[in-house]
């Protein structure tokens, strides 16, 4: 009975033993299951650091497309101030219109710039903490598959402990009954001790086992989560650069935008300008336009807007081929002051000579000045020295023929003339009168 209840204790060491090892695999589940969780969390940071990543090139993106839209809208802001320019008053509401949407565009441009940029900052935030997690996750599974492994050896060594304790108690039973009895007993331990020597390998084989699985799990685990929590960092990093050239675009646009306001304003401002001075050209044309009425068959009654004639009002006689003015009862030709021009009475007629006294003379004439001298009733010319009758041939119709009594500037007779002069003569002092070689000055 002895041996039997010595036999049951030591298998009943073992199944305890399986009990331990059924908890050892159960922990060691457990530790997967956790680092499986830990590789599902660095998985979801790279996932969350991919989705900044996007966000910030979608930032990057708008404060691209706002700035292209600011310069657009700068552009064309200054297309149709060129137009209002061109069409006068007309187009300047419009070009004023324009300058408002783009400054509005650029406003806009910059909130949504600014606001992408947050959240991208708050999305690598995110990322980054995700990936921390990650990596205490990992490091929590490896923790918990050492604790395992120091678990499955403590029950091993307990094992050990309550069989050696249970074969010692029998043995000191059975030795107090016979020497054969305790020779019996000593096979039966003998064969204890293989059967848990066997156990003994076979449990520490399990743990070898397990603790190898594990090791290998937990380093693969780790190599996973390390290489995740790695891309989740370098991906966080990129999307923080992502995000940094996201803001700097965005205060680019922002810069773009103020120019385009800028330009804008200044656009107005010459749109403005040019509506003025539209404005005046128009008025001005439109004030010659009734002042200078053009080509017309007939004397007009009306201005060209339909109003009353004003003096100084003119146009061009296509009949007459003459230029007349209105002097405000009638039209009359355009004539020069007859005071200071030489006429002539029409096209085959005579010229008409200004005439005055020998008073009356160009006090500096110039050769070549030609008048009627009505003192001495005769046509006279300057020579550049002095004036002389204009000759009218050999012969005179009149029955005497005047000169003046008296010599009051330096003459010369003609080179191969001869002179005649009804005495007496008169020449006054400094004065000279030269006769050439060969010609004969007669007074009679």
């Amino acid at each position: 009975m002895a041996i039997d209840r010595g036999y049951g204790i030591a298998t009943s060491s073992v199944i305890a033993d399986s009990y331990d090892l059924d908890a050892l695999i159960a922990d060691t589940e457990a530790a997967k299951v956790a680092a499986l969780a830990a590789q599902v969390a660095a998985e979801l940071a790279e996932t969350n650091a991919e989705t900044a990543e996007t966000n910030a090139e979608t930032a990057e993106t708008n404060a691209e497309t706002a700035e292209t839209g600011a310069a657009a809208s700068a552009a064309t802001a200054t297309t149709q101030a060129a137009l209002a320019t061109t069409n006068g008053a007309a187009q300047v509401t419009l070009a004023t219109a324009q300058v408002a949407l783009a400054t509005t565009q650029a406003g806009l441009a910059t909130t949504n710039g600014a606001a992408q940029v947050t959240l991208a900052t708050a999305q690598v935030a995110l990322a980054t903490t995700q990936a921390t997690n990650a990596a205490t996750s990992a490091t929590n599974a490896a923790s918990s598959a050492t604790t395992a492994t120091t678990q499955a050896s403590t029950a091993t060594t307990q094992a050990t402990t309550a069989t050696a304790k249970a074969v010692l108690t029998a043995a000191d039973a059975v030795s107090t009954a016979a020497d054969v009895v305790l020779a019996e007993a000593d096979k039966v331990q003998t064969g204890l001790d293989r059967v848990a020597t066997a156990a003994d390998k076979v449990a520490t084989n399990a743990d070898v086992v397990l603790t190898a699985a594990d090791v290998v799990l937990a380093e693969a685990d780790r190599v996973s989560s390390a290489a995740s929590a790695t891309t989740a960092t370098t991906q966080a990093s990129t999307a923080t650069t992502q995000a940094s050239t996201a803001t700097t675009k965005a205060t680019e646009a922002a810069a773009s935008a103020a120019t385009a306001t800028t330009q804008a304003s200044t656009a107005t401002t010459q749109a403005t300008a040019a509506a003025a001075s539209a404005t005046a050209a128009a008025a001005s044309a439109d004030a010659f336009d009734d002042t200078y009425l053009g080509a017309k068959a007939s004397d007009p009654t009306l201005d060209n807007d339909g109003d009353a004639l004003t003096e100084g009002d003119m146009y061009f006689n296509t009949g007459t081929d003459r230029l007349k003015v209105y002097s405000g009862s009638a039209w009359a030709d355009v004539a020069v002051d007859s005071a200071t021009v030489v006429t002539k009475t029409s096209a085959t007629g005579s010229g008409a000579l200004p005439s005055g006294t020998t008073a009356q003379r160009d006090g500096s004439p110039a050769a070549g000045y030609i008048r009627f001298n009505t003192t001495d009733t005769s046509a006279e010319i300057y020579d550049g020295s002095a004036w002389t009758p204009v000759g009218g041939g050999n012969t005179t119709d009149e029955a005497l023929y005047e000169h003046s009594a008296t010599v009051a500037a330096n003459y010369s007779i003609t080179s191969g003339n001869n002179a005649l002069t009804a005495g007496p003569i008169t020449i006054n002092t400094g004065i000279s009168v030269t006769v050439p070689t060969g010609s004969t000055w007669v007074i009679v």
